[in-house]
């Protein structure tokens, strides 16, 4: 059972109790949160109020996510982008605000469940009936591709490339700020925030190693467009990053600016290229995917801005 507890500030007042607890955890949707506020898991105050509810200044917000019970993914109907399909696994550019597999509290709307839908029984068992075919993640705020497995075989050489750093994990970023370098390198070691466990953080103490590698595209006023290599695959590791570096991804509501100073709809990180080797012809393979339009967009308006 996980427990989460939040005290309102000013910026996060009048803002939809369902709306505000589904940006803040990460592995949880709007219509998971929904279900939790009807059965009674959401307090403010310590008195249960409806999904609608406007949060106010200094309103204490509790929540409990149940512990995990016996589940089976089940198969929907949900529309997939597929990038590339064959026999061993199937590429996939995943939407923003998409969760990638099924956990306690959401059970449904997740890519596996698209996936258990369009793949049928063809996906691999290594992860578990939550996770069929999952050889990587992507954070549910995060757009891009993603490669799955059909079967078994298929999985654990993939997985053994991603264990070895030889797969190619590449996203876009606006970032916030000015970079100073036209490149480099951030080696810092990530491990769970010893506070707050919905977030990780650079520390010493039961961390792993991370490594990400940045470039410059184009810089704005106030903002910086990058693209990110990735070395190793830690959790949240180029939000994590970039936040330590003091230039967090634009629309990052966890270790992001509290108020940005410009609008836009979503998080600006995409994992825009993904390349590896074929688990059954063994050549390797890359493939690429656009962001998605409100990231366009908002980088149509920062040129604007800062022309």
């Amino acid at each position: 059972m996980d427990n989460y507890l939040f005290e309102i500030d000013n910026i996060n007042s009048k803002i939809r109790i369902d709306k505000f607890l589904s940006d803040k955890i990460e592995n949880l949707t709007r219509s998971a949160i929904v279900n939790l506020i009807e059965n009674g898991n959401v307090t403010v105050n310590e008195n249960s109020v409806p999904k609608n509810y406007k949060l106010k200044e200094g309103d204490k917000v509790d929540i409990t996510v149940p512990d995990p019970v016996e589940y089976e993914a089940k198969a929907e109907n949900i529309p997939l982008d597929i990038v590339y399909e064959d026999n061993d696994l199937i590429v996939v550019n995943k939407p923003k605000g998409m969760v990638v597999h099924p956990a306690a509290g959401n059970y449904e709307g997740t890519l596996v469940n698209a996936l258990l839908y369009h793949c049928k029984d063809n996906l691999s068992g290594i992860n578990g009936v939550l996770r069929p075919g999952i050889v990587h993640r992507i954070d549910k705020n995060t757009s891009g591709l993603l490669i799955v497995a059909k079967n078994d075989l298929s999985h654990k050489f993939l997985a053994e490339q991603i264990k070895k750093h030889s797969f190619t994990r590449e996203y876009q970023a606006v970032v916030a700020g000015n970079i100073k370098d036209e490149k480099g390198t951030i080696n810092a070691p990530i491990g769970r925030h010893h506070t707050d466990r919905k977030k990780m953080t650079v520390t010493e103490r039961n961390s792993k190693n991370a490594v990400t590698h940045y470039e410059v595209i184009a810089r704005f006023k106030g903002y910086t467009h990058i693209k990110c290599i990735l070395e190793t695959g830690r959790t949240h590791q180029i939000r994590v990053h970039m936040a330590y570096i003091g230039h967090p991804v634009a629309g990052d509501d966890v270790y992001g600016i509290k108020k940005e100073k410009v609008n836009f709809t979503g998080q600006c990180l995409h994992a825009g290229k993904i390349g590896f080797i074929h688990p059954t012809t063994k050549e390797y393979m890359e493939f690429t995917a656009d962001p998605p339009e409100y990231f366009k967009e908002f980088l149509l308006k920062l040129k604007r801005m800062s022309e």
